[in-house]
């Protein structure tokens, strides 16, 4: 097992918490949260000073993005979103075959085997201890598994519970046998292609634990951002109601209740 959690705060503070709560990895996340080149660079830089991996996801499967992230100091790359092999293929072109561009890329990917002993050595020295992460977050993708999962250099997989609901119909339903089932798939296929599978969830920890009884070993748990608004607004209820007000949390039509 690995732990981990996600950081969307750039406050100097926050790596020393991570690491007093013996973290293994920090998911850094640049498709749903604003952060910057330059703001990673120094995240990634802070965490690995402090052994601690930062994994970033970047906005698309883009193989240049992930290269970038590679140079700010990432020590993974998750890709959003794939669907096809194409898409997994660059992303492995990125992570496992950098600096290697163009045309010669294309060919190492197509015949690994035809790559001269003493390029492979330093491709491989170069991006040793890089991890390659699939986001498998869709129909399409669970139709797909079997091929995707078999690329060569991919070594985990990353479920999107939001987006693979949304996916199936199911918004946020992630108790529904179907979406629930969907899941089992998928770390049944990432386990008997022996990779490292994970899902997360900003909930409380029963989540992970229910998942982790299925296989999953990559646990990505919460964030910042959601401990820290779950906890204000549990203690702000508490305070409130002992002096006697209402919660003052917003309902959807934006009452307070």
């Amino acid at each position: 097992m690995v732990y981990g959690t996600c950081i969307a705060s750039t406050a100097p503070t926050w790596p020393a918490i991570a690491q007093r709560a013996g973290l293994d990895f920090v998911f850094l996340d640049t498709e749903h949260i604003p952060l910057e080149r330059m703001e990673i660079a120094r995240m990634c830089q802070t965490f690995r000073a402090m052994g601690i991996a930062p994994i970033v996801r970047i906005p698309s499967p883009d193989p240049y993005r992930a290269c970038q992230m590679m140079d700010a100091g990432a020590e993974g790359i998750v890709a959003p979103y794939l669907e096809n092999v194409f898409q997994i293929k660059e992303l492995v072109g990125a992570l496992k075959y950098r600096p290697l561009k163009g045309e010669l890329l294309d060919h190492a990917l197509e015949n690994p085997e035809m790559i001269e002993k003493s390029l492979g050595d330093y491709l491989s020295k170069w991006n040793e201890g890089n991890v390659c992460v699939a986001n498998i977050e869709s129909v399409p993708a669970l139709e797909r598994l079997e091929e995707l999962l078999s690329i060569a250099g991919l070594d985990a997989v990353f479920i999107g519970p939001h987006d693979l609901s949304i996916s199936l119909g199911l918004p946020e339903q992630y108790d529904h046998p179907v979406f629930e089932e969907a899941v089992k798939k998928i770390i049944r296929i990432s386990k008997e292609k022996g990779l490292a599978v994970g899902i997360h969830f900003s909930e409380s920890p029963e989540r992970q634990l229910r998942w982790m009884k299925e296989g999953i070993n990559l646990i990505i748990h919460s964030s910042d951002l959601a401990m820290f608004s779950q906890r204000l607004q549990q203690d702000m209820q508490i305070i409130r109601s002992a002096a006697g007000e209402k919660s003052g949390i917003l309902s959807n039509e934006g009452e307070v209740v």
